[in-house]
Parts: structure tokens; C-alpha cells; sequence
């Protein structure tokens, strides 16, 4: 069965300026419900997340920031998000989903969280939207309790995972492989173990092309036991911030691969949705929901 992280809190409303790109949270599974992709029953809400995973990779510091509000406001500008405890809460209810999305992933081969995929989250600080780094916790979770020696970081979001990099630069067991817009956020790219910057415009064939060539090597290359996708639909035409020119079409391949090479692999994966933003709420939803039925397509 497939089995979808998904609690209220991930559509936590914000002031004014901030709600749209949270609409989506909400959105998804009731769309996947309506069509009969999703019964009610492929829906788990995650349990609380135990502080010493986030401090694992996260400094304490930086953490006791966060909980008592003490962030700077150069920070806060950073991450794009008025602080609130219900916001702070959100982040740790995502990581711990992306946490139980590993127990699953072990059994059915994969799982999904609904929200996730915040690589713009440093061990010291947030920026981004991003205040925790969900796949990055998830990832040493693994580590630590032996579900995993080798971890392969597969980051598909238009924008470079540059927390997630800088998270695991010293960390052979992992390896972080980002494929994102050349000219897009952020300004400054980090060293991650793999990048593909690629230019603005870049089309279906040449993303396509690059993603075929690259994969199944750095399966070869890294063995690794577990995957996490990152599976923004922030390449896509229709995105304002991404710059490409993917189609939905190419959005689709991109993520048949990704399961396919997977799931050649014997390797468990768990998704984490990333970002989108096209102007159209229509756009957004669909290119997401067609990660879902992938997975049910590919792994049911």
C-alpha cells in the first residue's frame, strides 16, 4: 500500500503574502482522494519528532533559536516566513513524516510526504522556506539505526539543495546529488558530491537526456541502500521562479525514471514534494499529483 504523510499543519496559514504557496498542502490529497488515486487510508499523520534528530544535524544553538522565537531578523528575512510556534511545530511534523516515510519505504518500497524536500535548511540556520532540513534528518536517522549504509540524496528541484549539501559534505555515507537551474536561487551554490547546473530554458529533451545519463551511474558508483527524490515541479514552464522550459510531460518522465531506476535498484525511496510555483494553482496540482500516481502505477 502506499502510504502518504499528510497532516493539517502542513497547510498552517500565514498572513497575507504568504498563503498561496501553501495552498497546494491542502489541495493534493483531496485531489488524489476525488479521482480514486488515494483512499483515506493511504494517509498517515506523523507523530511528534524527538529533539535529538534535529540536533543530530542541526546545531543546538540554532535549534533553541528557532523554539524560543530568537531568530535573528536578518534570518527571518533569509527564510521568507514570519516565525510562529505553530510554523516551527509545522517543520518538525514534516521531518518526522519523512522519518516514518523510511519504515514504510522498507516495506512497500516506497512512501510519500505530502510537504518535505526543505534543502535550503544549513545545520546553523533556515532560509528558503526552509527552517529544518526534513531529508537531511531523515538521512542520519537512517544511519544511526542501521536501516541504511549508503544513502543517495536524488535533489530534482529547480533550485539547488545548498543546506543539504553543506549538511553532508563531510559524510561519505551519503551522497548528495543536485540537478537545478544554473541562474536560479540560490546566488551562491554550494558543493554538493554531484551538481548539474542547467541553463535557462533548458527543454524536456536536454533535462531528460542529462537525468538518463546521470542516474543509473551514480547507482553504480555509490550503491546505496536508500534513496530520498526531492521531486520539485518547479521545472516547469509554467513556474515563475524556476526558468526552465520542462513540460508536464517531461515533469512526468522525469519521475517514472526516478521510480524506475529505483525500483531496478531494489532501492527503498521516499519522496518529498519540493517546490512549485506556477501562477496557476491548476498547474501546481497536477504536476504533483502525477508523482503519485506514478508511484502507484510503478510500486502497486
Amino acid at each position: 500500500m502506499l502510504k502518504i504523510a499528510h497532516c493539517p499543519l502542513y497547510a498552517h496559514p500565514l498572513p497575507e503574502g504568504h498563503r498561496f504557496p501553501m495552498i497546494k498542502y491542502e489541495l493534493i490529497p483531496e485531489q488524489l482522494i476525488y479521482e480514486g488515486t488515494c483512499q483515506p487510508a493511504n494517509f498517515f499523520c506523523p507523530g511528534p519528532l524527538a529533539e535529538i534528530w534535529i540536533t543530530r544535524v542541526h546545531d543546538q544553538s540554532y535549534w533553541i533559536s528557532l523554539k524560543s522565537q530568537t531568530v535573528s531578523p536578518k534570518m527571518i528575512r533569509r527564510i521568507g516566513f514570519p516565525l510562529s510556534e505553530v510554523l516551527i511545530r509545522r517543520e518538525t511534523v514534516i521531518a518526522q513524516g519523512t522519518i516514518e516515510c523510511c519504515h514504510f519505504a522498507a516495506v512497500y518500497g516506497v512512501a510519500m510526504n505530502v510537504a518535505g524536500g526543505t534543502h535550503h535548511a544549513f545545520p546553523d540556520r533556515g532560509e528558503g522556506f526552509c527552517l529544518l532540513n526534513d531529508v537531511g534528518i531523515a538521512s542520519n536517522y537512517l544511519l544511526v539505526n542501521n536501516m541504511a549504509k549508503r544513502v543517495l540524496i536524488i535533489d530534482l528541484d529547480v533550485h539547488q539543495g545548498n543546506g543539504t549539501a553543506v549538511m553532508f559534505q563531510k559524510e561519505p555515507r551519503v551522497f548528495t546529488f543536485s540537478m537545478h537551474g544554473k541562474d536560479n536561487y540560490p546566488l551562491h551554490k554550494e558543493q554538493s558530491d554531484l551538481d548539474v547546473p542547467l541553463p535557462t530554458g533548458t527543454t524536456d529533451e536536454e533535462y531528460l537526456n542529462r537525468l538518463y545519463d546521470i542516474l543509473p551511474s551514480l547507482f553504480q558508483r555509490h550503491q546505496p541502500d536508500f534513496a530520498f527524490f526531492i521531486s520539485g515541479v518547479d521545472i516547469l514552464q509554467t513556474d515563475k521562479l524556476g526558468h526552465l522550459a520542462v513540460s508536464r510531460e517531461g515533469c512526468y518522465a522525469r519521475d517514472q525514471f526516478v521510480y524506475q531506476t529505483c525500483q531496478l535498484a531494489g532501492v527503498p525511496l521516499v519522496v518529498a514534494m519540493g517546490g512549485g510555483y506556477s501562477p496557476r494553482i491548476s498547474d501546481i496540482i497536477e504536476a504533483h499529483c502525477n508523482t503519485f500516481r506514478l508511484a502507484q502505477r510503478v510500486y502497486f
